[in-house]
């Protein structure tokens, strides 16, 4: 019997693993944006990408790209420079809190373990991989994925962590007595 050659550089090679990429991401919207010049019409790209750690940080970015491809890195790119990081307890937000952007408002209170993320649209896609596990919202006025998103963001921002709120709770059970 003869005894089988192998190939040269072939030998225990298995294919390289791809590395989990540090965020996941989201694409909100992809719009094709035309500009009038005078040859005629130039086309870009505008992609809205949301991208989070499901671990605290999450983050919301917008690009214009002469492809699909490029407008979608650019924006992945935006999105880590506006990336943010918020306390969660439970795997939901400490307390309730809304916030405005232009005409578009948001509302986000904390939910029950187990009851779930109770959103739609670009607030789901914000809390998704912000990795709330538990959460009601609701969106009011504008229906702009990016200005929902935005807005979502600003809310976040402006929670408290746990003892930060908790010492706001007890000033407002026991105001200081002025004298």
């Amino acid at each position: 019997m003869e005894n089988k050659q192998r190939k040269p550089g072939k030998q225990g090679k298995r294919p390289a693993r791809r590395e989990k990429p540090e965020f996941e991401q989201k694409l909100l919207n992809l719009a094709r944006v035309t500009r009038v010049v005078k040859g005629g019409r130039r086309f870009r790209f505008r992609a809205t990408l949301v991208i989070g750690d499901r671990k605290g940080r999450v983050g919301v970015g917008v690009a214009k790209g002469a492809d699909v491809s490029d407008a979608i890195q650019k924006a992945f790119n935006d999105a880590k420079k506006n990336m943010i990081s918020v306390v969660l307890v439970n795997g939901t937000i400490t307390h309730e809190i809304d916030a405005k952007l232009g005409s578009a408002k948001v509302l986000l209170k904390p939910a029950r373990p187990g009851q779930g993320v109770i959103a739609g649209g670009a607030v789901r896609a914000v809390v998704d991989l912000l990795g709330v596990k538990d959460i009601v919202s609701k969106s009011l006025g504008a229906s702009n994925s990016l200005n929902v998103a935005r807005v979502t963001v600003k809310a976040l921002l402006r929670l408290k962590a746990p003892k930060e709120q908790a010492a706001v709770v007890a000033e407002e059970v026991t105001p200081e007595v002025s004298k």
